[in-house]
């Protein structure tokens, strides 16, 4: 199974992993409408700089749920 599959499953079956891509959504658009912006305070670039690193976080948290997935599909 490639990626794409393992993501399609996963989103089918687990709901763990589809609460990490709607925060992931959520963190995008909150920063897409950041970037969007002509001028940030202090205060939203400091929200964008946390934005990055929880987005970052979740994506690694994906990853890993997606490399045990093809491990187990490679065991059966």
């Amino acid at each position: 199974m490639g990626d794409a599959e393992i993501k399609d499953y996963l989103l089918s079956t687990d709901e763990e992993f589809r609460k990490l891509v709607e925060q992931h959504h959520s963190y995008d658009d909150q920063l897409d409408k950041l970037t969007h912006k002509p001028f940030l305070s202090e205060e939203e670039r400091l929200l964008e700089t946390v934005l990055k690193k929880k987005k970052l976080a979740l994506k690694d948290q994906m990853q890993a749920r997606i490399v045990r997935a093809q491990m187990a599909a490679r065991a059966h």
